[in-house]
């Protein structure tokens, strides 16, 4: 794959973005190396093991599932789906505080027949919810987007024509149009309890899981990060764990190399950083390329943030049966980590038996939470409000999971300062510009580099705008495209 005389490419970090550069620069006769600071690889795509269950921080619906779509391609390109794949009978489900539940099933009549009886009132809203999303059956609207942009999307702009309102429409405006109280409540909340997204997105995604697109890696995030870790070394590259780097060097204006904490210094003909975009630019570069809209862009993360703690739970009780994501609906605010919540977002892995020992099973709740509320404390103060947290979290579960209190076997609190101390984010996981959501963005090649500097590229969150493990991948495929047509090489795949 490599040549004496090709250029040497450094990588900073192992996630999504740096694991694809790496294995695109192999493919494409590049000498490449990845330094990774943490000890496995995956960067926040990434679970652990507590007492013999298995705690996952990262996937909810994996798209790029199905043989032959465009994102399935990718993860084939990239070894990612080398393991066996578990698939669920619904997207989201969402439980009231009453015991009704609304399910999003994938299959289009057990669906509709679901929701007819939740809501015979609401028969020409149904219909036109299951029309909405069979009309984006077939149509890959994430795949053409992210990878055939504006191309792709000329491709179905016909048949998407009658749908077009729905980009512009979010899911709590459109949950106007139906008139049961459940469905009114539910709807917003499909897409990661995120009432702002686009029904579009909703309706894509759907769509994507009715034709067998998502899945779960059985196994968690850590198997599809060593599957990339695998074939990123069968090419021949380099990955360095415990490594983390303090520095780019440059000079002249191009970037040369890296410093690494504690252990010396690497020359490089090029380098790319799938690491925190913040500290990229500021720590790493110390802020001498960047003009006002990386400025702007740069700004601190919002203090709150969704998935901002993640609480889990190994339970000596079989899940099997339990949808895979719910959320509970609460009839008064109860307070989460400081801040009122009207519903809990939660996971449930009893469609992994790999997730817990035999007949047990986990329960994530993820928790709005804000950095603030986590930073400056002692560690008895951060510890004490972990327990707090845990213990609320479970009291409102067991309204719906009844005696869980007297199951629960182990429990693990992850906060934005365990993100930050893991993996090196700032305030946390976000470590994307601040740029409003656009379709736009998703249809554009996003800028890979900084005003100023040769022979530096940036992948992962800071260039793809989303936290989706796909678009974090293809940043780093884009990247090695980039340097390919600047080489005045094609670019190929293996």
């Amino acid at each position: 794959m490599v040549n004496h005389m090709a250029k040497k490419i450094a990588i900073i970090g192992s996630g999504m973005g740096g694991l694809a550069a790496g294995i695109y620069g192999q493919m494409n006769g590049y000498d490449t190396e990845i330094y990774e600071a943490h000890n496995v690889p995956g960067g926040q795509c990434a679970s652990w093991k507590r007492n013999g269950y298995t705690f996952d921080a990262c996937i909810h619906h994996l798209m790029g599932c199905k043989e032959g779509t465009r994102l399935g391609r990718l993860w084939q390109e990239l070894g990612a789906l080398s393991g066996s794949l578990a698939k669920t009978r619904e997207l989201t489900a969402v439980a009231a505080p009453d015991g009704a539940m609304f399910i999003d099933y994938y299959n289009l009549d057990e669906l509709r027949s679901h929701m007819m009886d939740i809501a015979p009132e609401d028969a020409k809203a149904i219909e036109q919810y299951i029309k909405g999303i069979r009309s984006f059956i077939g149509k890959e609207m994430m795949g053409r987007m992210m990878i055939d942009g504006f191309v792709g999307m000329a491709g179905i702009l016909p048949a998407m024509l009658g749908n077009m309102k729905y980009m512009n429409t979010s899911m709590e405006r459109y949950a106007l149009e139906f008139n049961n109280p459940l469905l009114r409540r539910a709807i917003p909340l499909l897409e990661y309890s995120i009432p702002e997204i686009p029904a579009a997105v909703h309706f894509a995604k759907h769509a994507a899981g009715t034709e067998g697109d998502i899945a779960w890696p059985v196994g968690a995030s850590v198997s599809l990060a060593a599957s990339m870790a695998e074939k990123y070394r069968t090419l021949g590259g380099k990955l360095h764990l415990k490594q983390k780097v303090d520095k780019i060097l440059t000079k002249n204006d191009s970037a040369v190399g890296l410093k690494l904490s504690g252990s010396g210094e690497v020359s490089a003909d090029l380098v790319i950083s799938n690491a925190d975009g913040r500290k990229t630019i500021f720590e790493m570069l110390e802020g001498i390329y960047v003009n006002d809209d990386i400025r702007r862009w740069a700004g601190p993360n919002e203090d709150k943030t969704n998935w901002g703690t993640m609480i889990y739970y190994g339970v000596d009780r079989d899940l099997s049966t339990d949808p895979s994501a719910l959320v509970l609906l609460q009839d008064r605010p109860v307070t989460l980590t400081g801040l009122p919540a009207l519903s809990l977002e939660l996971q449930t892995y009893g469609f992994d038996t790999t997730m817990a020992p035999a007949g047990k099973g986990v329960i994530k709740a993820e928790l709005v939470s804000a950095y603030s509320y986590w930073d400056g404390l002692s560690e008895e103060e951060y510890q004490t409000r972990k327990q707090e947290a845990a213990d609320t979290v479970l009291t409102v579960l067991e309204q719906h999971f009844k005696d869980l209190r007297t199951q629960v076997e182990t429990v693990d609190v992850v906060t934005l300062k365990t993100w930050e101390r893991f993996m090196g984010g700032t305030r946390g996981f976000n470590n994307g510009p601040l740029k409003p959501f656009s379709f736009m963005t998703l249809l554009s090649k996003p800028q890979a580099t900084l005003p100023g500097l040769s022979g530096f590229y940036m992948a992962g969150t800071w260039v793809s705008g989303t936290g989706a493990l796909f678009a974090n991948a293809l940043s780093g495929k884009h990247v090695m495209m980039q340097i390919c047509q600047q080489d005045g090489r094609a670019f190929g795949v293996l």
